[in-house]
């Protein structure tokens, strides 16, 4: 029988500052698509806010959480320190006079694995690159975008983290959840599953002195891994509980349903079902048009609304 393993990045999730600066970023400047606007269902008093492809493909979404008055997160051991994007080949040009033209600075072109990466910040300073890759993979343009379909964000591409020790990671990677060793480039470690395409890597940097990492506004609270179905995540599940690792209970997101554990060196990450999906409660041309709650908060919505700041259209 073969052994269940993970299927590359479902989501990320962030934290923002304001709201309206994160909306006005990702879908104004990046050019994703808005397709959910939630709130937190842990702390329904902060959005939860899901920027992917034109239809919430899984792997496509950066997700966030804006808690302005929280302070700046501070890059460490134990942390996702930088989200990738994918785009088209050929498109960072197009990107840099994006960016200038928004005020935005990002640094100079780099090569990372044979793959020419474009670093810069967010508004609220979490790390992000865009990389340009032919890679094949799901993704459905974003019609009524700003961006042209030929140069729009594809995706995640991968997660970069510092470790203090490699090893203990490098063996849940492995061992459980179905990397295999990419190599090794400039003290950063690649691994990646199915055959480690875009949207299927993670690479790993061991910090053995750093500080660790400290969350906050520009930070990543969590990375998210895809299983198909309830069954491969219950097995997968199943596999990290007896490796000592404490998984939860799996929790119904509505969207989709989810298992969050740490990993050895301190990373929050998920498993999350693909489906249901975004379109289970909202028509696909109508996604993150209206502020949509899951059953169970729908009964709270007057007085979750008046805690959260209106938003414009983006």
């Amino acid at each position: 029988m073969q052994k269940t393993i993970v299927h590359g990045l479902h989501h990320v999730t962030a934290i923002a500052g304001d709201a309206r600066e994160n909306l006005a970023f990702y879908t104004g400047v990046l050019g994703m698509r808005l397709v959910k606007k939630s709130v937190n269902q842990d702390a329904p008093d902060t959005y939860h806010l899901f920027y992917a492809d034109g239809a919430g493909t899984p792997g496509t979404d950066l997700t966030f959480f804006p808690w302005p008055d929280l302070p700046r997160a501070r890059p460490g051991t134990g942390q996702i320190v930088e989200v990738m994007l994918a785009v088209p080949p050929g498109s960072l040009a197009y990107w840099q006079a994006r960016l200038r033209a928004s005020g935005r600075a990002f640094s100079e072109p780099e090569t990372r694995f044979g793959e020419t990466a474009l670093p810069f910040e967010d508004p609220h300073g979490l790390r992000l690159a865009l990389v340009e890759t032919g890679d094949p993979r799901d993704f459905t343009p974003w019609a009524q975008g700003p961006v042209p379909p030929e140069r729009q964000v594809r995706g995640l591409h991968a997660v970069r983290m510092w470790e203090r020790d490699l090893a203990p990671t490098e063996a849940l990677l492995t061992g459980l959840m179905g990397f295999e060793k990419r190599g090794t480039e400039a003290g950063w470690h690649r691994y990646g599953v199915e055959g480690g395409g875009s949207g299927a890597l993670v690479d790993v940097r061991v910090v053995p002195e750093g500080p660790r990492g400290r969350g906050g506004a520009g930070g990543v609270h969590h990375a998210a891994w895809r299983v198909r179905d309830d069954e491969e995540e219950q097995a997968l599940r199943r596999r990290i509980e007896a490796a000592g690792l404490q998984p939860t209970p799996p929790i119904d997101r509505f969207w989709f349903r989810s298992v969050y554990f740490r990993e050895p060196g301190g990373v929050l990450f998920e498993l999350a079902t693909d489906g249901p999906g975004f379109a289970v409660d909202e028509a696909p041309e109508h996604l993150g048009t209206s502020l949509v709650l899951p059953p169970w908060l729908e009964a709270r919505r007057r007085e979750i609304e008046a805690t959260l700041p209106s938003l414009p259209a983006p």
